[in-house]
């Protein structure tokens, strides 16, 4: 699946309805350079998820765990930029089967996780035309892994 997104407001709401499908042992993997939009998506999943306090990066902590209000699973929030290998992010002792996991610069740290997996890569077109107020579109491609997502179409 294929999307132009215009603003960022556009990509918290994708992250909204794509939190709306997600449950316990979900994991998803967000790719794309630095300010293309995966923080601001996994902010728009926050929101709709109803997780206690914002949703930063969590770059320096690697790993930030947001609890839901109403108790459901809780955001686990990665940013796997300084990992060098599926085994250092397997060494932050996330509970997968009852998280809904969010991993920033997943490229490569998926290895023997989970058989289902949702894949967002997040672009800024080359030559991309900025609006008045400077934001680029952003082609966001989206890509089911396993049983678990063969309707994507539903997104």
């Amino acid at each position: 699946m294929k999307l132009v997104i215009e603003t960022p407001e556009d990509m918290a709401e994708l992250g909204e309805r794509l939190a709306r499908r997600l449950r316990a042992g979900d994991l998803v993997a967000l790719n794309g350079e630095l300010g293309a939009g995966k923080t601001t998506l996994t902010r728009g999943l926050g929101e709709e998820l109803g997780v206690r306090g914002a949703v930063t990066s969590p770059t320096f902590v690697l790993a930030r765990t947001h609890q839901r209000l109403d108790g459901g699973a809780p955001l686990v929030h990665v940013d796997a930029y300084r990992l060098s290998s599926s085994a250092e992010l397997d060494d932050l002792d996330i509970d997968y089967p009852a998280s809904i996991v969010v991993v920033e610069w997943a490229a490569g740290m998926l290895d023997g996780v989970t058989e289902d997996w949702l894949e967002i890569g997040i672009e800024r077109p080359i030559g991309g035309v900025a609006t008045e107020d400077g934001v680029e579109a952003r082609e966001v491609t989206i890509i089911g892994h396993g049983h678990r997502w063969n309707d994507l179409e539903q997104l």
